[in-house]
């Protein structure tokens, strides 16, 4: 736990998300005494660096409908390089020049993020659900919060992404979003922000301006039978940072001046969750609930 009320803001990886942006709001906020440890993701550059490389990138689609990104040995050399070595330097180096003191930190770093192999993952191709055995992505497991309560006791901005450690000291692929809840809950936030390439949560995925003021996400299962995508992810971590004690939980625009200020304000969507598992929060719904990927 921290001494002061602590957020934790995830940068979405959509290559629509204005970073710089997203680090000037951080650097205001840092300025008036908020606690900030900041998470960010890396989609757009991991293409990016993959497409240069040659290296093939594929989505695994679960039955829920969760998309994650399927990481083979290539991959995840891919992951490591464009996360630590192009977004994360970036971050640290806008933050500095707006004098926020911040440090960049990986999973790998003291063991702060612990993950199980996940030895099977289930994946829906044309139709059919297939078992994957050689996907190096992991289950995040433990949170060590030792390394991330001193800088911030400190008065640094944690800078903080994938990969995790697994049980055999390999690094694993691990979703950004759910960093940002784990760490969120684990080290007692008050706030989880996840900014990424939508407005929010989406009543038509195809008009931006349909977007829901709050959302409510059932307390197991799928995010909703209609949500898929990046989206139904950051449901799943929102749900996660919300079963771990994280009082207030926006899925927010990245793209927009000033954008945590604004999820602060009230844009986006407040997220909260059912107290019953069976709880059908779709059906409320007249059409699709779903929202760009934005990693």
């Amino acid at each position: 736990m921290t001494t002061r009320p602590l957020m934790v803001i995830k940068c979405g990886g959509n290559p629509s998300v204005d970073a710089a942006g997203i680090c000037a709001d951080v650097a205001r906020l840092a300025g008036e005494g908020q606690s900030i440890l900041l998470v960010h993701g890396g989609s757009g550059e991991i293409a990016r660096l993959a497409g240069r490389l040659g290296v093939p990138q594929r989505t695994l689609v679960a039955p829920d409908k969760v998309s994650t990104r399927y990481t083979d040995p290539a991959t995840l050399e891919v992951v490591i390089l464009a996360l630590a070595g192009g977004v994360k330097p970036k971050i640290v180096a806008e933050l500095s020049r707006l004098g926020v003191p911040s440090v960049g930190l990986t999973g790998l770093d003291g063991g702060m993020l612990r993950a199980r192999r996940k030895s099977v993952v289930r994946s829906v191709v044309d139709g059919r659900t297939t078992l994957v055995r050689d996907n190096l992505s992991g289950r995040l497991g433990e949170v060590r919060t030792e390394l991330a309560e001193s800088l911030l006791r400190s008065g640094f901005v944690p800078v903080v992404s994938p990969p995790a450690i697994d049980e055999h000291g390999q690094p694993v692929n691990v979703d950004a979003d759910r960093v940002a809840a784990a760490l969120a809950a684990a080290l007692g936030a008050d706030r989880l922000v996840l900014l990424t390439g939508a407005p929010g949560v989406l009543a038509d995925p195809s008009d931006e301006t349909s977007v829901l003021s709050t959302y409510e996400v059932p307390a197991a299962g799928a995010p909703g039978r209609r949500i898929g995508g990046g989206m139904a992810l950051k449901l799943v971590a929102a749900r996660e940072a919300l079963a771990g004690g994280v009082p207030s939980v926006r899925i927010a625009d990245g793209r927009v001046p000033d954008p945590v200020s604004r999820a602060l304000a009230g844009s986006g969507t407040a997220v909260t969750m059912s107290p019953r598992s069976d709880h059908r929060l779709d059906q409320a719904l007249p059409s699709a609930v779903s929202a760009p990927q934005g990693k």
